[in-house]
This record gives structure tokens, sequence and C-alpha cells, in this order.
């Protein structure tokens, strides 16, 4: 997604949320470095983090588009309505939405954990430096 998205734009910004009613696997600092290592031939990517909204954010970056990766119809149903959302709170900021590509389309990161957590091998589905560090987290 984030490949295909930079050529898009001039400049891509992958924004991770700094959720605190979640408790995602990896922190937002180990997440950035493994989108940095994972995207350092893609010279227009800029990756960082954000707590609040999302519209908010891209309002203090100057961003005037917001890319959301679809999977699936149920995707799209979430995903439309926060980008209604968006757009009545800042009209100026566009939603782009962009399907998954087919490969990965069945992917989420909770299927990838139960991947991991029972001992399976998930190098097809993410990219190496990410699946080491999945070894590492569940030392298997």
């Amino acid at each position: 997604m984030i490949s295909r998205g930079s050529r898009l734009a001039d400049r891509l910004i992958v924004a991770i949320l700094k959720n605190t009613q979640k408790q995602p696997l990896f922190s937002p600092e180990e997440r950035s470095e493994m989108i940095r290592a994972t995207t350092s031939t893609l010279p227009n990517i800029e990756v960082d983090s954000f707590e609040g909204l999302l519209v908010e954010y891209a309002a203090r970056k100057s961003a005037n588009a917001i890319l959301r990766g679809i999977r699936a119809v149920s995707d799209y149903e979430t995903e439309l309505q926060m980008a209604l959302l968006n757009r009545r709170m800042r009209p100026e900021t566009e939603t782009i939405f962009l399907m998954a590509a087919e490969e990965y389309s069945f992917i989420s990161s909770r299927i990838i954990k139960e991947i991991v957590t029972l001992g399976g091998d998930v190098s097809q589905f993410v990219p190496p430096s990410v699946a080491a560090r999945l070894r590492a987290k569940f030392s298997c």
C-alpha cells in the first residue's frame, strides 16, 4: 500500500496513531522503525506518529489528502463513515481509497499475530525484518 501510494503523491506521510484505547503488539516507535526499514528505497516517504484526530493531524501537516487501504467490503463501510466525518470536519482534505493488492487482501494484524503465537511462519505475508521482529517478540 505504501509503495503504491508513494507513486500517487510528491510526499507520503505514513502516520501511526498513538491510540491509548488499544494494546498494539509494537510501540509506535518500533512500528516507525519497521516502516522506515521497509520503505528506505522510497525517497518521498515520511514516517511519523500522532495522537488525536487524523484530520487534525493532516491539517497540521498541510496534507490535502488521506490515503486509506481497503481489503474488503466491511473495511469500506467503516472507512466511508470515517471519510465522511473527516470531510465534514475539514472539507479541504480528501480521502482516497486504495484497494489492497489481491495477495494481501485477506491479511490482518490479528491473523498475523495468531499465526505467530501458534508457531506458524508469516514470512510470506510480511517483510523479512517484520517477520524477524515478530519471531523475537514471541521467541519463536
